[in-house]
């Protein structure tokens, strides 16, 4: 078990490349059960929930190998079709495989997903969805159970925009006898990516990144061939982390279009935002001005970053609400900023936050992958040390943060932890 200890203080300057995103990654893996053959996915983060699915993928029979940033996938032929829990429970993307599993292979095994303990996920839509196409499901004791000859196109309207929900029915559609629309898709930038892999492997999908999928049924796919774009959580991420510490960074690589709501509000903060042809430039200030954010499906501003924007406010001149209208247990990361000195109050899926002039380094605990990244944050810029413990959350979704920012000039770095309140 590891700790990460930080003295803050320190304005970061500098420049950083961020990783290929995990939740670009993930789905893009799970595509190679969709065809026969070897696969090639460059750019891929080497993070936990990463290694949880190329080792789901051995056990359907996928051979996998993965090194500095590639993985190979030689898909002769699956050995199995069931995504046991020990290996997905710690990871809500596991579901992913159940759309190409029907629509390959005609059945499916898979365990209810696990992940962040953010609240409740269900996979209601999944199901609705494969169900249109024609599965035969069911929930027998924690897994969900799927078979179906061959999926039929057909018109399915989701109640809510879900990422994994849009993957999985674009990936089961693909093979499916004739035309299908998913209607109220996510428009997510990943799943603009995920469908041009498909169309790469010979799917014809049109509408990515609309409300609107249409996808007209192919009987076979070929193998994937594709670089993994930038992560733009991580890219998110990394902006914060400047502004926070009044730095000078610049993100290389990273894509405004990507990022729009998020710098929005850091502009209404009054951080200093350029874009060139080489990426991203931050130019925090010492304190930023305060900003309501409300999180909402993308384009709004990203529920993935509202843990790291919250970092931001509790330094704020004045006072900010942030309101949470995607998970309802996305707020658990508070009581650990109050522990370093932050002054918020929860009113329901809302947070008053009055900004103060210094935090206060302190022991905190991670709760999440995200409330993980917004503890770093706090950490940077927070007077004395800052030890944060239970950092493989951090390690689910981020490659080497805490290099990154040392890179950057951060005071940071890793340590064997023991519980905090440990005597000795």
């Amino acid at each position: 078990m590891q700790k990460i200890l930080i003295e803050g203080g320190v304005a970061l300057k500098g420049e950083v490349k961020a990783s290929g995103a995990k939740n670009s990654s993930l789905p893009l893996l799970m595509a190679t059960i969709l065809a026969t053959g070897e696969h090639c996915i460059r750019n891929v983060p080497n993070v936990v929930d990463v290694r949880t699915t190329c080792s789901l993928l051995r056990r359907l029979g996928i051979e996998v190998t993965m090194s500095r940033g590639v993985v190979r996938a030689n898909n002769p032929g699956l050995e199995s079709y069931e995504a046991p829990y020990d290996l997905v429970k710690t990871m809500r993307a596991s579901v992913v495989c159940l759309g190409p599993l029907v629509g390959r292979y005609g059945r499916a095994r898979v365990s209810m997903p696990g992940g962040c303990a953010i609240g409740a996920r269900p996979i209601d839509q999944h199901i609705k969805g494969l169900e249109k196409l024609g599965a035969k499901v069911s929930l027998n004791h924690g897994y969900v159970e799927a078979s179906a000859r061959r999926l039929t196109g057909a018109k399915i309207v989701l109640d809510l925009p879900t990422v994994t929900g849009t993957e999985n029915l674009m990936m089961a559609a693909a093979l499916a006898k004739g035309e299908s629309e998913i209607r109220n898709a996510a428009r997510e930038p990943e799943i603009v990516q995920m469908a041009e892999v498909l169309n790469q492997m010979g799917a014809r999908i049109q509408g990515a990144g609309s409300e609107s999928i249409k996808i007209e049924g192919v009987t076979q796919l070929g193998p994937a061939d594709c670089t993994v774009m930038a992560d733009r959580i991580e890219v998110g991420t990394l902006m914060i982390a400047a502004a926070i510490t009044g730095g000078d960074v610049l993100l290389r690589g990273a894509r405004a279009a990507h990022q729009t709501a998020l710098i929005e509000k850091l502009i209404e903060a009054g951080v200093v935002v350029g874009e060139s042809e080489h990426g991203i430039r931050i130019k925090g200030l010492a304190r930023p001005k305060p900003v309501d954010i409300t999180t909402q499906p993308y384009p709004g501003f990203p529920t993935d970053m509202q843990a790291q924007f919250m970092a931001l406010m509790v330094l704020a001149k004045g006072t900010s609400i942030i309101s949470e209208h995607i998970f309802e247990n996305r707020f658990m990361h508070v009581q650990e900023l109050k522990r370093m000195g932050a002054r918020i109050k929860l009113e329901g899926a809302r947070a008053v936050v009055r900004g103060v002039k210094k935090l206060s380094g302190a022991e905190v605990m991670a709760t999440d992958l995200r409330a993980s990244a917004s503890l770093v944050l706090a950490g940077l810029v927070a007077g004395g040390r800052t030890e944060i413990y239970r950092v493989y959350h951090l390690d689910r979704g981020y490659q080497k943060l805490d290099k990154k920012l040392r890179k950057l000039g951060a005071r940071i770095r890793r340590s064997k932890a023991r519980p905090p309140g440990t005597i000795g």
